[in-house]
């Protein structure tokens, strides 16, 4: 194993761009990283062809499963019992602006989220995917990491992860039984009880101070300053790119969600910024100045320098901030999860003080190793041969339109079908127009949630984007993901006909487990 770069989580950051003494005047440097935010290339020297692969370079394949129900009767009737209790509480779409309550539990507990360094990760796509590399990518160098995202895509147990694998059943139990005389202790003297995503994130940060872990590696729930998970110092603050999404929540511009999400960035940080529309970027920029922040943009400090199309994923030359890393494989299809790539070693440089204590690149060997380990649950995941049948979470119109321009490189169908099952709170037109130019025919449906969209009031609008002759409505999951195969195989065994189930994060959940990608 290579050397870790040497780090003091408690030092500060400094210029992630490496140039020092060259930040004069906040106002004036502002504006100079308005103007090169507008006037940047936003493709980056894209490259698309070949087909090669460096799977020898990959290393064990932890990570990509997701946990499933305990086989000891025993031990699943009490993590059932936890799950009852967690949802009982307020879901996490239910909201009330404030960090007194999870403030209230921390303080009770000790503070466990101030015992390790953290990085901190907002936007509105890519955030998961993105942990997950910075995940693989810290764990190549020798840290024991905690990772905790959101929402679940099977498991409860899968948001909160130690050194890249859920935690048990076991240690989940522990860990509610542990926390619930304290979080009972904050129910009784606010005004409302901790809501679920409030306990969960307690449990994690109370679990990963009991690891202990080196580093936490945190995303959002939802926007960023009032989100529970903002009750940490993160020395690192990430920011996937910002669509319209949660408009009824967050605002109904990328300005005004921005400035939500832009709550992460503490005091001497260093953003993390990926490509965003200038309008958001402004926002995040001008939080950054305000918090005497660093910033690492996407495009000018570092990014993807080229980028070919390989068997089962991609091959990638990325620049960071220390330097350029050639010839890494990734495992994952599209350009966006390219960018996430980028994003996620900007951010270990960044937390390892390169660019502005080292000038130097990481390991290259142990780079390669972790993004060729990286896997990504429910992003365009493959679950069956013959025909193809890929699931995908997206579920918003910016998502989708990575989403369909990823599978559309990387599969080359003769013939998609697609099965989709959105929430009802989402721009479900944004995203129906966005898959139209890819989908043969569309089978709508609906999840098990009660956040699914009325099938009827689906068929409604995909009617209005598909045509009447390019959709049919199957109310039952099961039912649609065989009538989607079953127009696939009407081409025959060798068309090279596909299906992809997308729509919601709960869909692809469901329908992983239909699949029986359940192991």
């Amino acid at each position: 194993m290579s050397e870790q770069p040497p780090h003091d989580p408690h030092e500060g950051p400094g210029d992630a761009s490496g140039e020092e003494g060259e930040h004069g005047d906040p106002l004036e440097r502002f504006d100079e990283i308005i103007d090169a935010e507008t006037d940047r290339d936003p493709d980056l020297a894209v490259i698309e062809a070949g087909s090669r692969t460096l799977r020898t370079q990959a290393g064990p394949a932890g990570g990509g499963e997701l946990p499933t129900r305990p086989e000891d009767p025993e031990l699943d009737r009490a993590l059932r019992a936890v799950e009852a209790e967690l949802v009982g509480r307020w879901p996490e779409t239910k909201l009330e602006p404030s960090l007194a309550r999870i403030a209230a539990l921390m303080d009770v507990l000790g503070e466990p989220q101030r015992s390790y360094p953290s990085i901190h990760i907002t936007g509105t796509n890519g955030k998961t995917t993105t942990a997950r590399m910075i995940e693989a990518l810290l764990g190549a160098f020798d840290l024991r990491t905690g990772r905790y995202s959101s929402p679940h895509v099977q498991a409860m147990t899968e948001r909160i992860s130690l050194d890249g694998a859920p935690i048990s059943a076991e240690r989940f139990i522990e860990t509610y039984e542990d926390l619930r005389p304290y979080v009972e202790m904050v129910d009784a003297a606010q005004e409302h009880r901790l809501s679920f995503f409030e306990v969960m994130t307690g449990m994690a940060y109370a679990a990963f101070a009991d690891a202990p872990v080196d580093v936490a590696v945190v995303e959002v729930g939802m926007g960023g300053s009032w989100d529970a998970t903002n009750v940490i110092d993160g020395s690192v603050a990430v920011v996937t790119p910002i669509a319209l999404d949660h408009t009824d929540r967050l605002g109904e511009t990328t300005e005004e969600i921005a400035g939500e999400k832009s709550g992460i960035v503490k005091r001497g940080a260093t953003v993390v910024l990926a490509q965003q529309p200038v309008e958001a970027a402004s926002v995040v920029l001008r939080r950054a100045v305000e918090m005497d922040a660093t910033v690492a943009r996407e495009g000018l400090e570092f990014g993807v320098v080229s980028r070919e199309v390989a068997v089962g994923g991609q091959l990638l030359t990325l620049r960071g901030l220390g330097g350029e890393y050639p010839e890494v494989f990734l495992p994952l299809h599209g350009a966006h999860m390219a960018h996430n790539a980028a994003v996620a070693l900007a951010a270990v440089e960044a937390f390892f003080g390169i660019g502005s204590r080292h000038a130097r690149t990481l390991d290259i060997d142990a780079v390669r190793t972790a993004f060729a380990s990286v896997t990504s649950p429910g992003r365009l995941e493959v679950v069956r041969r013959s025909p193809t049948v890929v699931l995908d979470a997206a579920h918003n119109p910016a998502g989708a339109q990575a989403t369909a321009a990823a599978i559309t490189e990387a599969f080359g169908f003769s013939r998609l079908i697609g099965v989709v099952a959105p929430s009802a709170e989402k721009d479900v037109r944004g995203v129906l127009e966005a898959f139209e130019p890819v989908f043969a025919e569309v089978v709508l449906t609906r999840n098990a949630t009660p956040r699914a969209m009325d099938v009827d009031e689906l068929a409604a609008l995909a009617v209005e984007v598909f045509g009447e002759e390019r959709v049919q409505v199957e109310p039952r999951l099961d039912d649609a993901l065989e009538a989607a195969i079953t127009l696939a195989e009407e081409e025959g065994e060798y068309s090279g006909a596909g299906v992809l189930v997308t729509g919601s994060v709960f869909t692809v959940g469901e329908a992983r487990l239909l699949l029986g990608k359940d192991r």
